[in-house]
């Protein structure tokens, strides 16, 4: 595997680095991205769009602060689903807009769940309806509901942190 600090420009790597940082809330947040880079908007966001295409940045996205926008009721379902059946479960729980996250993983001995959901919402009451409705709809009996108790604090993986420049 190629080591991505080798075949990113420094100029890729303060272009990573801006976009790692909170997004500015302004009606051209990319000129001010770009401003911060050195740049003009339009190379900057050429660079990105190069960057993307070679694989060397694979998604952006948003972070949303749930709790701080309404959503206080959270809890990470753990569905025990048969193998084969595992997209076509996944497929229908990622439709319900109450649940972020959707991932499937290996089964742990005395642990036989292998996808798990993260639901929101603003009322544990809510929340148990959300969980309920996913199980009637996809016909999972078997899961248990594991509700956060504290959130920690929320960053994304930060790349070229050294010498981050007027961030």
């Amino acid at each position: 595997m190629e080591n991505t600090e080798e075949v990113l420009s420094e100029t890729d790597k303060q272009i990573v680095k801006a976009l790692q940082e909170d997004f500015p809330l302004c009606e051209e947040p990319y000129k001010v991205l770009a401003e911060r880079v050195g740049m003009d908007e339009n190379e900057f966001l050429q660079r990105v769009k190069v960057l993307m295409a070679e694989r060397k940045i694979r998604k952006m996205g948003a972070v949303l602060r749930h709790r701080e926008v309404g959503f206080k009721a959270n809890a990470l379902c753990a569905w025990n689903v048969p193998p084969e059946k595992l997209d076509e479960i996944a497929a229908t729980m990622i439709k319900n807009p109450a649940v972020s996250h959707c991932y499937d993983r290996t089964i742990a001995p005395n642990w036989n769940y292998n996808l798990y959901t993260m639901v929101h919402a603003k009322t544990r009451e809510e929340c148990d309806s959300t969980i309920e409705e996913l199980a009637k709809t996809s016909g999972v009996k078997d899961y248990r509901v594991l509700y956060s108790k504290k959130e920690w604090k929320k960053t994304g993986m930060k790349y070229f942190t050294e010498n981050v420049r007027d961030l």
